[in-house]
């Protein structure tokens, strides 16, 4: 409120002016899944700006802890210690999932949506004001090609893998949860790489090398991918949107990519190249894949086979469609531009791994 003197009356005028939105630039966050890939490198960022920040996980994180990180070891499906690491919080990014594309449906349920309910519900109890959520494009997986899609595209109830049913139901109930004292929002980064990753990349090489890789379809399938770092930039420019308490963000899901759709086969087949491995050309019809993959599927759970089966129905359909997405919803909303391009981000790999060998 700012109070003048009205020219040429001895009266003053009493002029309203809205408030500055509080920044949550110094407040305390929680971050879930703090050790993991992306989660990591969000506290990192997180820290690096002076953020006091509490990290709960599993996996101990000790040089997140000389940073000055606070570490509390507890699965995120544990309520009472949700609670606690929540307390004192404004903002809570919750990115720990169980994440994959086998396993037993209530091993992914229990991590995924009671892991879920337990973040909300501590969220709530301890008065905190911004929760972002780290979603999947998976949960709108429908076994077509996704090619340009935005977020009208409904959430799936019907997958051949319990990863992407069971974020379909936690992003459905954070999205349900956003009101005027907790805001929220869901975000859906694709195929997250970069320096470090200890997932999609070691993956592919690994199975390159052993010639367990195949080309699945026609090959000329294009998907959209995200650089960590800018996976980073969305999930603080995320919390920076829910500030406001009108902000368009909240309870609102955005899809975060590079926004540079690759022909997936080249791009794998150019990294192969780049690391002196020989390109895959050995191919499958998606038809024989989903026939492979459901054959597999049968046998795992028949017999007491360790590890994931080489092959499901929902893998051969990620190797052989499209699957690129809309990003205006988050430039619009969230002011997200990617920061790293795919090819400063692949030469950036490139190098990382070649010191590796």
């Amino acid at each position: 409120m700012i109070v003048t003197k009205r020219p040429g009356a001895h009266e003053l005028a009493v002029v309203s002016v809205a408030a500055p939105a509080p920044s949550p630039a110094t407040s305390p966050v929680l971050v879930t899944g703090g050790s993991g890939f992306l989660g990591r490198r969000l506290v990192e960022r997180l820290l690096a700006a002076g953020r006091p920040v509490t990290v709960l996980g599993r996996t101990p994180a000790p040089d997140l802890e000389k940073r000055g990180a606070r570490f509390v070891r507890a699965s995120v499906d544990d309520p009472p210690a949700v609670a606690a690491a929540c307390a004192g919080k404004e903002t809570v990014f919750h990115v720990a999932a169980r994440v994959g594309v086998w396993g037993r449906y209530d091993e992914f349920y229990r991590t995924n949506v009671l892991g879920t309910r337990a973040v909300l519900a501590a969220c709530r109890a301890a008065g905190v004001k911004r929760l972002v959520h780290t979603s999947t494009p998976s949960v709108v997986y429908n076994g077509r090609d996704l090619a340009g899609v935005d977020e009208s595209l409904p959430l799936t109830s019907a997958c051949p893998s319990p990863y992407p049913l069971t974020k379909a139901l936690a992003e459905r109930e954070v999205l349900a949860a956003s009101c005027g004292k907790l805001r929220t929002v869901a975000l859906r980064p694709h195929l997250i790489w970069g320096v470090g990753d200890p997932h999609l990349v070691p993956r592919v090489l690994a199975r390159a090398r052993a010639g367990r890789l195949r080309i699945v379809g026609s090959g000329r399938n294009r998907a959209d991918m995200v650089h960590v770092e800018n996976a980073v930039d969305a999930h603080v420019l995320a919390e920076q949107a829910l500030t406001f308490p009108s902000a368009p963000a909240a309870g609102r899901a955005y899809f975060i990519t590079n926004g540079e759709p690759v022909v997936l086969w080249d791009w794998i087949n150019n990294l192969l190249r780049a690391l002196g491995e020989p390109p895959i050309s050995r191919r499958i019809p998606l038809g024989g894949a989903v026939a492979i993959g459901a054959a597999c599927e049968l046998l795992w759970r028949m017999l007491p086979l360790r590890g994931e089966p080489p092959m499901t129905r929902f893998v051969a359909a990620e190797l052989a469609k499209d699957h690129w997405f809309d990003l205006t919803a988050a430039r619009r909303d969230l002011d997200y531009r990617p920061r790293v391009s795919m090819a400063q981000g692949t030469s950036e790999l490139v190098a990382a791994l070649q010191a590796l060998r």
